[in-house]
């Protein structure tokens, strides 16, 4: 009964080696690197299935490098691209993209705000990216400004975040609350989460104040 399932099973999941890449997702994905060369597709088509998911074999190490330098660089242009809203929902901000993985990006970004046209100035080869509501893309060899310009004409006047009203002072207690737990005191920490300009705020002068002193207590004193 066991050999059976066995018998079912993938054989490199079984020995635990399947943690390569298909041949289909090697194909749809090795173009977008930028040192893509159409040979690796013939390499793909010609090496057996076994080899190229098996993450022992030289081949599909050197797949698995090329796969991971793409998707870094899309994660890290999702994760840490700022970017700003107009008063017309253009949401826009700047990447450097070597590989070619703006559309990945760019339906990342139109996921979060399906109701916004995003623009994204790519700064390794000056193109910006831009997607549509109806989740439509293009690319123009345009500056960012002049294609924010060009995308916000004709739209409605939309002012997001109208309802949200914080004064500076609510703001900064907000932030300070959120980093100075008393039962979890890390100063070191805390200094760094806080911007250093409110280190020249008043009773912040001399770094944490006495009255937010941690309040845990220690042993001895419960006895």
């Amino acid at each position: 009964m066991t050999n059976k399932k066995s018998d079912c099973q993938d054989p490199l999941e079984v020995i635990g080696r399947a943690k390569g890449y298909s041949r289909k997702e090697l194909i749809m994905n090795l173009p977008r690197h930028s040192k893509f060369a159409f040979n690796l597709i013939q390499q793909v088509e010609k090496i057996p299935e076994e080899f190229l998911r098996n993450s022992g074999s030289p081949m599909a190490k050197k797949f698995i490098r090329i796969m991971r330098e793409i998707s870094l660089e899309s994660y890290r242009a999702m994760q840490f691209t700022r970017t700003e809203i107009n008063n017309r929902g253009v949401l826009y901000g700047v990447v450097s993209l070597k590989h070619r993985v703006m559309d990945r990006v760019l339906h990342y970004f139109h996921g979060r705000w399906p109701q916004c046209v995003i623009c994204l100035y790519n700064e390794y080869n000056g193109q910006t990216g831009i997607i549509n509501e109806k989740g439509t893309i293009r690319e123009l060899k345009l500056p960012l400004k002049e294609v924010v310009e060009k995308m916000s004409e004709n739209r409605p006047d939309i002012t997001y975040f109208e309802d949200i009203k914080f004064s500076g002072e609510k703001l900064f207690k907000t932030l300070y609350n959120s980093q100075n737990i008393i039962e979890r005191e890390n100063p070191r920490y805390f200094k760094k989460m806080i911007p250093d300009y409110c280190y020249k705020l008043p009773g912040m002068k001399n770094g944490v104040e006495k009255r937010n002193k941690s309040r845990n207590k220690k042993l001895n004193e419960f006895l």
